[in-house]
């Protein structure tokens, strides 16, 4: 390995050692020895109390670090020209990858959970497990957004609260263990992180919290063209948006609103199914 070294200053105004590495290491996950040229990392503060949190010990610890690194923290330690090495910095790939790591894991674990349920039915069931809340959950449960690294304006705006940062660090550092222990430590990690959601999962339940697909599901079995979603108007300044929904299908319609568009479609669709029974 070739390694040079140079002090940066942390957000926090702590000083640390910021790392350019070439180096040769065997990725657990496949089974192949990877080059990984001009890799720049730094030292992750607190990383032992990490690893105890996540039941995981890294061989690489690199990959750890930027698991718990945001874009915003990458930015502001490369110079305004060499923005693209951001990337080597910050988590992004690593939640790509864990987004498809964790989806596998759930979708597993599922299918030998209930060997009975339909596909619909784990489509639902998987789909509330990965989804932005749960994951934001667990993630507050493992106390993650304590030691994701932050650039001064995300740590300003409450960088550390916000759900949808805290689910994709989940992701990232289910990546990040991958890579570094394989199929099998991803597996573990989830299932520990997991725990209680993955266990009292419900058919049932699941639909109820997925209007659109119950929905859809309802309109093919009669054989009905499928629902129309269209934003009619949005309301609210942008940090505190409204959008009202109409969704028309053959023979009806119905409307929702929600703080996302999404929302408002999933309580369009809740109304058009509670019309749809009462009839």
């Amino acid at each position: 390995m070739i390694r040079t070294e140079s002090v940066v200053v942390e957000p926090s105004g702590k000083r640390s050692i910021l790392q350019c590495r070439t180096q040769r290491h065997f990725d657990a996950a496949f089974g192949i020895l990877l080059e990984s040229p001009g890799v720049k990392t730094s030292e992750l503060q607190q990383p032992d109390e990490l690893e105890e949190i996540l039941g995981y010990q890294f061989h690489n610890s690199a990959l750890l670090a930027q698991a718990m690194s945001h874009r915003s923290w990458a930015h502001e330690q490369v110079s305004p020209r060499d923005q693209q090495d951001a990337r080597n910095l910050h988590n992004e790939a690593l939640e790509f990858l864990g987004d498809s790591i964790l989806g596998l894991v759930v979708a597993d674990y599922l299918f030998r959970a209930y060997p009975g349920a339909s596909e619909g039915e784990l489509s639902r069931m998987k789909h509330r497990l990965v989804s932005e809340p749960t994951l934001a959950q667990a993630s507050t449960g493992l106390r993650l957004g304590d030691f994701v690294r932050f650039g001064r304006g995300e740590e300003k705006s409450g960088g550390r609260r916000k759900h949808a940062l805290l689910a994709d660090v989940f992701e990232a550092v289910t990546g990040a263990i991958f890579l570094d222990g394989g199929l099998a430590a991803a597996k573990n990690f989830v299932e520990m992180a997991l725990g209680e959601a993955l266990r009292t999962a419900d058919p049932i339940a699941a639909a109820a919290a997925d209007p659109k697909t119950t929905l859809q599901e309802k309109l093919q079995a009669t054989r009905q063209p499928g629902p129309q979603y269209t934003v009619i108007e949005t309301l609210g300044p942008p940090h505190r948006r409204m959008f009202h929904v109409e969704l028309k299908w053959n023979g009806g319609a119905a409307r929702g609103e929600g703080p996302t568009i999404k929302a408002a479609e999933a309580a369009a669709a809740q109304a058009a199914l509670k019309q749809m029974n009462s009839e």
